[in-house]
């Protein structure tokens, strides 16, 4: 016995750590990297640097297509959206989901805002803004185009070349946009863009040659980024460069990786790759059944990174008089997971869901978000839905959970033959394990089974957490009250009286991070203080003082964690308390919770 109270007291402090090193160090170290980098970012006025599309510098047929570094830039001044938007003729794009513009010059599709999602609770802040032309402070774009076989000297399009428009004004979903372009050699370029009215662009590419010989060319797609993005800095959230190449399978490069890899080449089929940020993203997503050569890449320029996603497909041969197509796919949007379900159904994509990171125990989080997205279609509220998935999960294990509180309670019902053990053999700790043992098993009792209820609780609530955590469905998400963002931290707070003082204790230089204290955490740590209560006080000083002190240490370290999985823990808690109680009743075991409350006060009182 006294082995086992050993090692769960060992994982009890262990836990302890890593929540603490987390809280008091990570979190706060993660906000001053934030903080340094957006800094950084403001600061430099270098320019920035056009994409680069792959290099095909080999004869038709072959499959290499190695790093090509950006030609350096002249130093310019950053300029705001408004006028690098206005630099260029443009056609509009306006779809329930997407308003933004294509620019002529390049037909580059590098103005996209996602107008169902505001950058704060507050409905009138401003539309998300994904992708940005050069010239701005965070260009983000997606071009697409040829590449000459090597040697070649047939003009191509280029990002300074100006297309022109034909047919309809504005790109809807029921209105396609056509651009042209000559060359004046003979090859006549025409794309059609289409959009549906979610986040699919599709760009439909076609050749015509009147020239007097065949031109060989390869058909290449790139997403790029200027300027390294502050990112969450979580180890449990991938941001960056991401893709599902073939069989390679899912690949994730974060920033500082593809820095110091500077240059990561694949060629593969059934491939999509791109640019993800947590909750949007930007994708290429060519035929699945084509031969890619695809490329992630970290290129300084002028002092500035720029990051890439690009692939090369096999080269199309236009014969004199005749005309080659080709067609792709872009997905530039939001990460809605029924949107990306149905986008990797529909196209054939390879396990598209994975642009949404439910990361290795994918198994469980995305039963518990299918859980919570079933009841939130019914209530309407994900904090409900939240609740009633915390009854289901203790309603499914309520088996284990009944026969392991069973056991607790004919644990206490021992208590006074295990104290009779300790005084008959006072000085033979052999002696005390085997009769001990003997009790146990004559009594059918697991001394182990106390640990079951909180070893169920962890995959459930790292589950949720991640799901909170990761999910746009969860951002923004109101519950009741004052909780308006399910995926943010309870805004209360108790050192300005909740409000009554007009100052933010957060922001205190040094000691900020420790006084974020709201309602919701005080509610959990009351309840686990209740949870605490209900079992006897530990013999063992120690194991006393660590559960003594347990709830008011979680009650601050979790604090900082979203408002959704406070709620879910502080109602886990009072179903625990609920459970336990009426278990112990059950099996005749004495309910020590209000004994041991007076027992707590009253020993305060004697004190004082």
């Amino acid at each position: 016995m006294i082995e086992n109270r050993n090692t769960i007291l060992a994982i009890v402090l262990s836990g302890l750590v890593l929540l603490a090193w987390q809280y008091f160090y990570n979190i706060p170290t993660m906000e001053k990297q934030r903080a340094a980098q957006q800094a950084e970012l403001a600061q430099k006025q270098a320019a920035t640097p056009a994409g680069t599309p792959p290099a095909a510098n080999q004869p038709a047929g072959s499959a290499s297509t190695p790093a090509q570094q950006p030609a350096a830039a002249a130093a310019a001044p950053i300029i705001g959206r408004s006028a690098a938007l206005a630099a260029s003729p443009r056609v509009r794009i306006e779809t329930p989901n997407i308003a933004g513009s294509i620019a002529l010059t390049g037909a580059r599709i590098d103005d996209v805002s996602l107008v169902r999602f505001r950058e704060t609770v507050d409905p009138k802040s401003p539309a998300i803004e994904l992708f940005s032309p050069s010239g701005t402070k965070d260009p983000f774009y997606a071009e697409f185009g040829f590449v000459p076989a090597a040697g070649s000297t047939v003009k191509m399009p280029d990002r300074n070349t100006v297309w022109t428009q034909d047919g309809s004004n504005a790109l809807t979903p029921t209105t396609p946009v056509v651009l042209t372009w000559n060359n004046g050699q003979g090859l006549t370029f025409k794309r059609t863009i289409l959009v549906d009215d979610k986040y699919l662009f599709t760009i439909k590419d076609e050749v015509s040659n009147v020239g007097d010989a065949p031109v060989t060319l390869y058909p290449f797609g790139l997403i790029s980024r200027h300027g390294t993005p502050p990112v969450s800095g979580y180890y449990i959230l991938h941001e960056g460069l991401i893709g599902v190449l073939g069989d390679k399978g899912l690949q994730e490069f974060g920033y500082h990786k593809i820095d110091e890899a500077k240059n990561v080449e694949f060629k593969v089929t059934n491939a999509w790759l791109g640019i993800t940020d947590k909750y949007w993203a930007g994708t290429l997503l060519p035929d699945p059944k084509a031969a890619v050569q695809a490329r992630f890449s970290s290129n300084l320029v002028n002092g500035l990174r720029t990051y890439q996603t690009d692939y090369l497909l096999d080269p199309i041969t236009v014969a004199i008089g005749g005309t080659a197509t080709t067609s792709t796919n872009l997905f530039a949007g939001a990460k809605e997971s029924a949107i990306v379900d149905g986008y990797d159904r529909d196209l054939g994509l390879n396990k598209f869901d994975r642009l949404i990171d439910w990361g290795w125990f994918y198994f469980i989080t995305r039963p518990m978000f299918w859980l919570l997205d079933f009841f939130f279609r019914i209530v309407g509220n994900f904090g409900v839905s939240i609740l009633l998935v915390t009854v289901l999960v203790k309603a499914v294990f309520f088996p284990l959970a009944n026969k392991s509180y069973a056991s607790m309670a004919k644990m206490k019902a021992v208590q006074p033959q295990l104290a009779a053990l300790k005084e008959k053999y006072p000085d033979d700790r052999m002696k005390q394990q085997q009769e001990m043992m003997e009790i146990y098993k004559k009594e059918k009792i697991n001394p182990v089974a106390g640990c079951l209820p909180i070893l169920i609780q962890v995959p459930v609530f790292f589950s949720l957490y991640k799901v909170l955590f990761i999910t746009i469905e969860m951002r923004h998400a109101p519950f009741f009250g004052w909780i308006r963002d399910l995926s943010a931290h309870d805004p209360t707070n108790l050192f300005n009286l909740f409000g009554l003082l007009a100052f933010d204790p957060t922001q205190i230089p040094v000691i900020g991070h420790y006084l974020a204290l709201g309602i919701w955490p005080i509610i959990m740590g009351i309840t686990m203080w209740f949870q605490m209560k209900l079992n006897p006080t530990p013999p063992d000083p120690t194991q006393k003082m660590i559960f003594d002190w347990m709830p008011l240490i979680f009650t601050f370290m979790l604090a900082s964690f979203p408002a959704g999985l406070v709620i879910y823990w502080a109602w886990n808690n009072t179903l625990s308390v609920l459970q336990q109680g009426y278990i112990m009743r059950k099996h005749g075991a004495k309910v020590e919770l209000f004994d041991n409350l007076k027992t707590t006060f009253g020993a305060k009182k004697k004190t004082t």
